[in-house]
């Protein structure tokens, strides 16, 4: 099996994983649960703008940060 068919067999598995456990979250750690997923998506942002910055002309580094960075 490719490395490529690889990573799309596991990202596809941890997306159903994601959804099966999201779904089963309690009201009461919805909130905690957020504010950890704000946070790492502050780590991204800080990341993507860090590979941006240090890019020096390197194109696949801006594109990568700048995909990261809308994502995020």
């Amino acid at each position: 099996m490719s490395p490529f068919m690889v990573g799309v067999t596991v990202f596809v598995l941890a997306a159903f994983v994601g959804l099966e456990v999201i779904s089963k979250v309690p009201p009461t750690l919805h909130t905690p649960l957020m504010s950890g997923a704000n946070a790492i998506s502050g780590i991204t942002v800080l990341a993507a703008l860090t590979a941006i910055i240090k890019a020096d002309g390197n194109p696949t580094l801006l594109v990568l940060g700048s995909v990261s960075l809308g994502f995020a």
